[in-house]
């Protein structure tokens, strides 16, 4: 079994909370970085919107494919 066959298999164990708790941490840990590493904060707020854009237009393409 490949690496992703077998992540898939353990995505699909999840319900809805373990999910949740999974985007919390994400959250909590980019908060962690920007605390450790100061200048990240120093960006433009455009920048974080370019960047949160990219990150998305994968799912989106994915949740909106025929």
């Amino acid at each position: 079994m490949k690496l992703f066959d077998w992540y898939d298999a353990q995505v699909k164990k999840m319900d809805w909370l373990d999910i949740g708790c999974t985007k919390w941490s994400a959250a909590v840990f980019g908060l962690l970085l920007a605390k450790l590493w100061p200048p990240i904060l120093g960006l433009d707020w455009y920048w974080y919107l370019i960047i949160g854009l990219v990150l998305a237009i994968r799912p989106l393409l994915k949740v909106f494919k025929k």
